[in-house]
């Protein structure tokens, strides 16, 4: 049997030139781990060209990167917000949607469970520090630039949730680089996962016929020293192979 191909949404630069689509090279390594064929899919390209890809995968990635464009759940942009692409959040969404129509499986990163929750008719929190406001540092300021590998806070996952199931674990430590979070809940889906200060750290959709997880925290660079974070794409690879 082939392995699965996992269509991995990329990031795009914003204003800068030239302009480039590309993804941390941490994710493709995930999904070859676990017995996948990353196929990078970036705004870029045509409509045409990416019904074609999506014709042929079997699983959907959606990655980490730039904030959502506040216009897309109706609200004017805070100062913070930056690294907005219209092309990228039109594809992901687009994705989002598709993936869940075909009942292909989805598993969403950092702001991949941001799109995910937009896609389907939530909000987000803007700013963390502004609205809600925390004393729980997000973004891991104190480590940036330095390894991602690091967890800096802890994660509780809802017992019976098909994300606990997943990890194996109802307490786990985290990476953590990202100032928006979940606000409203987008139609069908559940929050599952929590950091100390409330922020939603996992969603899942209601649908348990489906397989779509979104988790806050970064696991792909943490599947070399962390079972639970290569379970998560293990999950999607096994939930994509029976589509291959």
């Amino acid at each position: 049997m082939s392995p699965p191909l996992i269509a991995v949404s990329t990031s795009v630069t914003v204003d800068k030139y030239p302009e480039r689509a590309y993804v941390n090279a941490a994710y493709l390594d995930a999904v070859q781990q676990a017995g996948g064929v990353p196929v990078p899919l970036p705004p870029q390209l045509a409509p045409s060209a990416r019904a074609g890809i999506l014709r042929h995968v079997h699983g959907v990635l959606l990655t980490g990167g730039g904030d959502v464009d506040p216009a897309r759940f109706g609200e004017t942009p805070h100062p913070t917000t930056a690294e907005v692409s219209a092309a990228r959040d039109t594809l992901e969404i687009e994705m989002t949607r598709w993936a869940i129509a075909k009942h292909v499986p989805l598993l969403a990163v950092c702001r991949g469970l941001q799109v995910l929750n937009v896609a389907l008719g939530g909000s987000l929190y803007q700013d963390i520090p502004s609205e809600p406001g925390s004393p729980l540092d997000h973004s891991q300021a104190g480590l940036q630039g330095k390894a991602r590998h690091i967890p800096t806070h802890q994660v509780k996952v809802r017992d019976g949730s098909r994300l606990a199931g997943i990890l194996g674990a109802l307490e786990l430590d985290v990476n953590s680089f990202h100032h928006q979070a979940i606000k409203r809940l987008g139609e069908g889906l559940v929050d599952v996962a929590w950091a100390p200060d409330s922020i939603v750290e996992g969603l899942e959709l209601a649908d348990e016929e489906q397989f779509v997880v979104g988790v806050q925290w970064h696991p792909e660079e943490l599947v070399g020293s962390d079972r639970a974070a290569f379970n998560l794409f293990a999950a999607l690879v096994s939930r994509a192979r029976d589509l291959a």
